[in-house]
């Protein structure tokens, strides 16, 4: 359920807390007072475009967060987790959405995110019916998704669904390789080249860094070895470090000879001296190294070469090289055994389609059995909301072929006069029976439907006081097993709700700020009042009997 939703410097609203309650919500007030920043604020969150002529004059952004609290979150945190990000704690998400005038940014449990993101959760979350915002009832595919729920057909489907993944990517490696008998000598003879040329090389990955290295040395031997002969000479010519040291030696030798007392001033010379006699007979050994055969030198370079060239055709990585190569054998071989292959992959392809053919057929059986109960209890619901001799049919339309959502399409179809021809709810004008037409389907849903929020945003316009009442009577039933947001311009509907909060417009300082409330006891009654037009005794009368009725 959506426990809070939080509004800053949204339009008409500077600061907004409101803890929405359980059940059936009624949001009422006066044209103008501002409930439609309500909606906005929440379609906000949900990954609505945002307009920054939203933000409250003389301020820079607005702010919307809501928090829902999930009894179920595995939906939610299957969307969060293929997203990136980390699954919810406790069931608590939290959805923010900071419009500026230097650019938006939304946030999901603190975590940065993605307008896609929040759209893909609004779609577990929320269940959003306006005023020409009924596009669920004109889908095709939310149609049929409606009918597999009311069929508890979410096992079967799943199967099915496997199935046909199954059956498309066999049918994708069945038809590559069909198009490939296409490939010419061309291709063959460039791939043959190709993975000879890489083959021949025998690249070996952990000869590189060895290989660069002698290479160094071998480019620059000469300089190389004009470096070293000259230490060498410094550290042992007749006038080097080496032999200078070995005098100082004796020099010292002969003080401590004649002196104890200097024993330890020298007590490093010694050792000393033969580190560098080991620096000396490094080096020798460095410059024997760079004494390289020049036939050496130029099967060194030849290697180099090469290697430099295959990178240069198919790098920039020797690594690259390495799977060029292996993509060039795996294609020739494909291409070389195609015709086995292809047999292989028309027998897979075979068995795939058989998989789909049964799954679906099980899927099927679910939806016909499914449909007609279906149609009955949407139009009891219809009944109930003033249609006295509606008809409406969930029509099964076979495939030509099987699709994503298994063999068939259902189309829902709804005839509001007897002796008319029923029509596809696409095709329904009236936004008042097309809403009516949604909030029956909902009912005969409402036990099946995992959405955890309905939002109704005035859908009880254009009908008649009666037809109000039910409507109010259908969305508190739908209260039972979700949470059920009306906002309602009917005191019928909103003397149902297990909550009112009142919208109203007041003037503070000469601002103007939109306020919520929740209205009770002689306030409610002074809001139904209202709502019926105003005044005596005969008005408050009424208000007090659809409370005490309801």
């Amino acid at each position: 359920m959506l426990a809070v939703i939080r509004i800053q410097n949204l339009a008409l609203v500077d600061q907004l807390v409101w803890e929405v309650g359980r059940g059936l919500v009624g949001v009422t007030g006066e044209t103008g007072a501002g409930k439609s920043v309500i909606v906005g604020a929440l379609k906000l969150v949900l990954g609505e475009r945002a307009d920054k002529g939203l933000i409250r004059t003389g301020e820079s952004a607005c702010t919307v967060e809501a928090v829902f609290d999930l009894a179920e979150s595995s939906a939610v945190d299957a969307v969060l987790e293929e997203a990136g990000l980390a699954p919810c704690e406790d069931g608590q998400l939290i959805i923010r959405r900071v419009v500026g005038e230097r650019g938006n940014r939304q946030f999901v449990n603190d975590s940065p995110a993605t307008l896609t993101l929040l759209k893909s959760l609004a779609e577990r979350l929320v269940d959003l019916h306006g005023p020409g915002e009924q596009q669920s009832l004109h889908s095709i595919e939310r149609q049929l998704g409606m009918l597999d729920a009311y069929a508890d057909g979410e096992a079967p489907l799943r199967a099915y669904r496997q199935a046909w993944r199954e059956f498309v990517q066999a049918r994708d490696a069945y038809q590559e390789l069909r198009s490939s008998e296409e490939a010419g000598d061309a291709e063959l003879e460039l791939l043959r080249h190709k993975q000879q040329e890489i083959e021949a090389a025998d690249i070996r990955l952990e000869e590189i860094a060895g290989l660069e290295e002698r290479y160094q040395q071998v480019s620059n031997g000469a300089r190389l070895g004009e470096l070293a002969g000259e230490v060498v000479e410094l550290l042992s010519g007749e006038s080097g470090v080496v032999n200078r040291l070995g005098d100082l030696q004796r020099l010292a030798h002969e003080l401590e000879r004649l002196d104890g007392g200097n024993e330890d001033r020298f007590s490093g010379l010694e050792s000393a001296l033969l580190e560098l006699e080991e620096i000396e007979s490094s080096v020798r050994d460095y410059l024997e190294e760079l004494e390289m055969d020049p036939a050496e030198a130029r099967e060194l370079e030849e290697r180099v070469d090469l290697l430099e060239s295959l990178k240069r055709k198919y790098g920039p990585t020797l690594e690259d090289v390495v799977a060029t190569g292996e993509a060039a054998a795996a294609r020739l071989d494909s291409l070389e055994n195609r015709g086995e292959r292809l047999a292989e992959l028309q027998q897979a392809l075979e068995r795939a389609r058989e998989k789909v053919q049964d799954s679906g057929k099980a899927l099927s059986r679910l939806r016909k059995r499914a449909a007609p109960r279906l149609s009955k209890e949407v139009k009891g619901h219809l009944r109930d909301l003033g249609f006295k001799q509606a008809e409406f049919e969930a029509v099964l339309q076979k495939r030509k072929e099987a699709g994503p959502n298994g063999l068939e399409d259902v189309e829902f179809q709804f005839g509001p006069n007897p002796g008319e021809p029923l029509k596809p709810l696409r095709k329904v004008g009236s936004s008042g029976e097309l809403a009516r037409v949604m909030l029956a389907v909902k009912s005969a849903l409402a036990e099946k439907d995992a959405t955890p929020l309905m939002v109704f945003d005035e859908i009880d316009a254009n009908v008649g006081g009666e037809v109000a009442a039910a409507v109010g009577r259908k969305m508190a039933a739908l209260g039972e097993a979700h949470q059920v947001v009306s906002i309602t311009h009917f005191p019928q509907v909103a003397a149902v709700a297990a909550h009112h909060y009142l919208v109203e417009k007041v003037v503070e300082k000469g601002r103007t700020f939109s306020r919520l409330r929740e209205v009770q006891a002689a306030d409610r009654i002074a809001e139904l009042v209202r709502m019926l037009g105003g005044g005596g005794q005969e008005a408050e009368s009424m208000a007090r009997k659809l409370l005490e009725t309801n």
